[in-house]
């Protein structure tokens, strides 16, 4: 057929006709640009680290520090990759471009956590600010935490109680120096007993040298208290149940985890009533403090009595536990390299003189606040970003990201990302001097997390290390103990060295 027999053909074919058949025509062309566009758009999925029918890579994550296999990973597949663990696809970022992309970009679409067994039971499902999600739970009860603990205004209501705690430790030492001027000072011993009464005097507003608890009938010292409250939970938060990774098997008993879980649960919870009751007696007989507890029970009378105990026990457990992992981390670092101690010291000494360093100095010490960055960088005291659940399909890094899977943020990798650190495992404060790094820019070394949920404690945790480690460096010479240099392992859900640190400490002459 030519070209004018067609168009005589379609002279004589009906208005109406034409008219559908031309639109027909156009839509289904128009339906293949889409598809074409569509698909020409669709970014690719990221690697996947190969593994095994049904456990896929779970075997390649037997050790409790899977921040350190991801980071290896990352050097074979990059920064952004999958892997499959049971049932579940976990997408895991490892550079700071796609982990700042994540939490603040794309935080809408992946705000939810997904936590552990082990974290919901020792959570009461999220019932604390750290974890819960992005709602409005979290919203009011971070407010409250803020007004009353972590902001800018309560902690300077709360300065006298950091003052007291540095003098405690800085005679303590000077304690052990006399009685035993050879032997090594438990570090930890000191910093963690101190850090803890502290923590109770925000939570609680008084130290707590022991206290009945009837449900276990027995009086628990402070050391006690901080064993159940503290250190039992962290140990407990890395408790691997198999049944996360398997979820459709949850109907299968596992009793000793259980069995564990339940008994860390109800030790915590009978001291923390034991511990309110003791305090509303207080407020009761008209004592009034500033501390948590009477915030709470004056401000937010809406909470159940799990919902208080938890909110309390978050401000005890966050804030004795990783303050305490970057100043022990901090002063090993500095005790093993002596010219690097020296040069803080005399930086100290340029800005006070024979005066004491005070949280005023601080804006003034560079090289400190240098010391204290580097030290979270390399040593980061949360080095995960607990899972995230992806709500609905995005896009990470390039990569297509569908909904349904999850997202781990390795801070430890972002920390050691070759693009941004030099040498990055070495411990080198210097490189952070040049960038006049401020006391509140706390992205760059990615430990305190970004965006809507960074960490609300980061400003304390900065205040005490700094202070403290200025005061020890003011006062102390510090040597590592014989065969301390290699006793590096880490435990725990953050990065707590396994064994304390022990140093040789001398005071410095006036």
């Amino acid at each position: 057929m030519d070209v004018t027999q067609f168009l005589q053909r379609l002279h004589s074919t009906p208005h109406t006709a034409v008219t559908t058949a031309v639109a027909v025509a156009i839509g289904a062309l128009f339906l293949i640009l889409v598809k074409n566009l569509v698909h020409k758009r669709k970014p690719k999925s990221p690697p996947a680290v190969p593994g095994w029918p049904l456990i896929g890579n779970l075997l390649q994550l037997k050790e409790k520090k899977p921040y350190k296999t991801f980071s290896r990973f990352a050097e074979r597949y990059g920064p952004i990759y999958l892997i499959r663990l049971g049932a579940s696809t976990l997408f895991v970022l490892n550079s700071v471009d796609v982990a700042k992309e994540a939490m603040v970009t794309r935080f809408d679409s992946i705000s939810t956590r997904k936590l552990s067994h082990a974290l919901k039971l020792l959570t009461c499902n999220k019932t604390m600010v750290a974890i819960s999600d992005y709602d409005d739970f979290h919203k009011t009860v971070k407010r409250h935490i803020l007004s009353n603990v972590l902001g800018t205004n309560a902690q300077k209501r709360h300065r006298v109680h950091r003052d007291i705690m540095i003098e405690n430790m800085v005679r303590r030492l000077h304690e052990h120096v006399k009685s035993h001027p050879l032997e090594a000072v438990d570090f930890r011993k000191i910093f963690q007993s101190e850090l803890f009464r502290l923590s109770m005097k925000q939570a609680l507003g008084r130290e707590v040298e022991s206290i009945y608890v009837e449900e276990l009938g027995a009086t628990l010292s402070s050391e006690e208290l901080c064993q159940v409250l503290v250190l039992d939970m962290m140990e407990g938060a890395i408790e691997v149940d198999w049944r996360d990774f398997f979820p459709y098997l949850r109907w299968i008993p596992n009793r000793s985890v259980e069995m564990k879980l339940q008994r860390l649960c109800f030790r915590r919870e009978v001291v923390m009533k034991a511990l309110i009751n003791e305090q509303k007696k207080r407020i009761a007989s008209g004592e009034e403090l500033n501390c948590y507890l009477d915030h709470l029970l004056s401000e937010a009378s809406f909470l159940t009595d799990e919902q208080l105990r938890m909110l309390l026990w978050e401000v005890i457990i966050e804030s004795s536990d990783t303050t305490l992992v970057t100043s022990e981390w901090a002063m090993y670092e500095l005790s093993k390299d002596l010219n690097r101690q020296g040069y803080l010291r005399e930086e100290i000494q340029g800005v006070c003189g024979p005066n004491k360093i005070t949280e005023e100095n601080l804006s003034q010490l560079p090289y400190l606040s240098a010391v204290f960055h580097e030290t979270v960088r390399k040593h980061s005291p949360a080095p995960m970003v607990p899972l995230r659940y992806v709500h609905e399909d995005t896009e990470i890094g390039g990569y297509h990201i569908p909904a349904g899977s999850e997202i781990a943020v390795n801070i430890y990798g972002c920390n050691r990302d070759k693009k941004y650190w030099e040498k990055p495992e070495q411990w080198n404060p210097d490189r952070l001097v040049d960038d006049k790094l401020e006391p509140v820019d706390l992205y760059r070394t990615m430990a305190f997390g970004a965006g809507k949920r960074a960490c609300v404690g980061a400003y304390q945790a900065m205040l005490i290390s700094c202070t403290s480690i200025g005061r020890f460096i003011q006062e102390f010479s510090w040597n590592l103990r014989g065969g301390e240099e290699e006793n590096v392992d880490t435990v725990g859900l953050t990065t707590h060295r396994l064994h304390p640190l022990h140093v040789l400490v001398k005071p410095i002459d006036p």
